[in-house]
């Protein structure tokens, strides 16, 4: 659970810049206080009373530096000289000196934040995604990165300072008056304690509306997403009003909750500003009416009073900003402790220096899994493949084929038994090297929006452009490459919409071959393609055994008769092994499906 100090662990390597920063800014906000002080000194010399010791001492220093006689030109002189220091000559300083690094340390914090974003969206484990759809993971990190920019240029260059400045009001009035400066004080505290408290309570709604926004985000992104699917059942308006119905009730939510909370805050706090300046308007009138400050001390410190209470409209509005922004920030630094998946590797550059070798012998040993433990997917698997042999893993749906190929790529750990790769356990090897030597043709091929090229290469993005030609002649990439507009460097599209399901399906295939992997493994391939298409990735399949060991899982039996040897599973248990027609001939589950898809009946 992410609190408050969480927020803060970003700025930590910028703390010394921080600082300095936040120190500049706080002098310049009090330095201000000289310029009430230099006119309320000027009035008294304007109407022939005594300037304080302050001001004297200033006019003395400045005669002895300047040999000039003292008197009424030197004392205006000087009193104008500090206003104009304060102000003409701060300008271009505080520019530099303060803004300029509240913003750098603000969007180096945001470089930093999103970098941190992509290392935690690629550690994840994939369990996280099964419940966490892109849209949601994708808002949660965009508001939080976005408000934690916006919130600290207005913390450590507004706030920070501007509560300096009260502090350094306070100073001044306590110098002229020491029962104004309680009065003050104690009414300050009381403005400033009760909006904290209910600011407090609206933070606690801003958390439920912020999960409210996140959800319906999510199911943005899932219209666009399968906006396909929508558009053929003709649920458009269905959608539509669902998401109407979500909007009027955060707009309900904001208004009945929110929004009217920081109204009544408001009110709240400008009843009691103003009876506040009220108050100390009368009080001071009256200390200067008792002579016990002059009229410049009154104007002082009535200015400065009005510069403090002033300050409580945009404090306040910080104060509201920062409370809508704060649930926002929570959740995102919540998603950045989400617990890394046991297949998390580092993200160092991968070379081919490190590169393992494999001769793709794999060994499973006792093997049993389930993603909950009380209920196997798979159970007591032993099963040797010998290197270079192409092995088929069939079964009814349900029957644990995908899920035995997860666990080689090391997606989840066993719950009990071991995967050997050339007599070495899978999970002692460093996991980017050992995935390295893996490739996978899945049954819908992940395509990303860029050039043909950029797919082809993508694990292997160091591939010579022969080895991309020669995989492409393999998988038969070249038989449509012609009617691509610009060849290799066709924008495919976003997920690949400009091409058919076959020709994703053989740019997967080339894909894996220029990973050159010591394993390949065909994931239900051709289970969605029709038959034209089936019957050329079967040949694209075919052309490759033996030159590597295969792991192939279909439902059509055709795609794997020339298997070395099939695997039948059924309940996450092995019941048959064997070649196509050693498995005809016994009595079992692979006759039944053969027999099953021969005569056209669905399995």
């Amino acid at each position: 659970m992410a609190s408050f100090r969480d927020l803060l662990k970003p700025y930590r390597s910028y703390r010394a810049i921080a600082i300095f920063s936040i120190a500049i800014s706080s002098f310049f906000e009090v330095a201000d206080l000289a310029v009430p002080y230099a006119i309320g000194q000027i009035l008294n010399l304007l109407s022939g009373q005594s300037l304080d010791n302050i001001a004297r001492f200033l006019i003395t220093n400045t005669a002895v530096l300047t040999n000039l006689p003292e008197g009424q030109f030197l004392a205006l002189g000087t009193l104008l000289g500090l206003i104009f220091m304060v102000t003409v000559v701060r300008a271009p300083i505080q520019a530099w000196a303060a803004m300029w690094y509240h913003w750098a340390i603000a969007l180096k914090v945001r470089r930093d934040s999103s970098r941190q974003t992509v290392q935690k969206i690629l550690t994840l484990p994939l369990g996280f995604y099964d419940e966490n759809n892109p849209g949601r993971v994708a808002g949660k990190a965009a508001r939080g990165i976005s408000n934690q920019m916006w919130t600290y240029p207005e913390i450590a260059g507004q706030l920070i300072p501007k509560l300096m400045r009260i502090l350094g009001i306070f100073g001044v009035i306590l110098v002229i008056d020491r029962r104004i400066a309680i009065v003050f004080l104690f009414s300050f505290l009381f403005i400033l304690i009760f909006s904290w408290r209910k600011l407090r309570k609206l933070v606690r709604k801003e958390e439920i509306f912020d999960r409210h926004v996140e959800n319906t985000e999510s199911r943005n992104s899932e219209i666009i997403t399968n906006i396909k699917t929508v558009k053929a059942f003709a649920n458009e308006s269905r959608e539509f009003a669902r998401q109407k119905r979500r909007f009027d009730r955060e707009y309900r939510f904001v208004i009945d909750r929110i929004h009217r909370g920081y109204v009544y805050l408001y009110t709240q706090q400008q009843t009691f500003i103003h009876s506040c300046e009220f108050l100390i308007l009368g009080f001071t009138l009256w200390e200067t009416l008792q002579g016990r400050i002059s009229l410049g001390y009154f104007i002082t410190c009535l200015t400065v009073a009005s510069m403090a209470y002033s300050e409580l409209d945009p404090l306040s509005d910080l104060g509201e900003m920062f409370a809508r922004r704060y649930a926002s920030m929570i959740r995102f630094h919540e998603f950045l402790q989400e617990p890394e998946g046991s297949d998390a590797t580092n993200l160092l550059p991968y070379t081919e220096e490190r590169a393992y070798r494999f001769t793709g012998k794999i060994e499973l040993s006792q093997l049993t899994f389930g993603y909950h433990r009380d209920r196997p997917i798979l159970q007591d698997i032993n099963l040797l493949i010998e290197p270079y042999q192409t092995v088929a893993l069939v079964g009814k749906s349900g029957s644990g084929k995908s899920t035995l190929v997860k666990l080689l790529f090391r997606y989840f750990e066993p719950d009990r038994g071991k995967i050997l790769m050339d007599g070495e356990d899978v999970y002692n090897l460093d996991i980017t090297r050992y995935r390295k030597r893996l490739a996978i043709v899945h049954q819908e091929v992940d395509i990303f929006n860029g050039t043909l090229l950029e797919n082809l290469i993508y694990g292997n993005p160091a591939a010579s452009f022969s080895q991309v030609e020669e995989a492409c002649k393999i998988a038969r990439v070249d038989d449509f490459l012609g009617e691509l507009a610009k060849g290799y460097y066709t924008i495919v599209g976003e997920r690949g919409v400009r091409l058919s399901g076959g020709q994703r399906q053989r740019i997967g295939i080339a894909r894996a071959l220029i990973m050159n992997p010591d394993v390949l493994i065909f994931d239900e391939a051709t289970s969605s393609l029709d038959y034209e298409s089936e019957r050329l990735i079967q040949l694209a399949m075919r052309s490759i055994f033996g030159t590597r060991t295969m792991i192939i899982i279909a439902h059509r039996l055709s795609t794997v008769r020339e298997a070395d040897k099939i695997v039948v599973l059924d309940s996450g248990r092995i019941v048959e092994v064997g070649s196509h027609g050693e498995l005809l001939h016994q009595q079992g589950i692979y006759r039944q499906l053969h027999a099953l898809q021969e005569t056209g009946e669905l399995v």
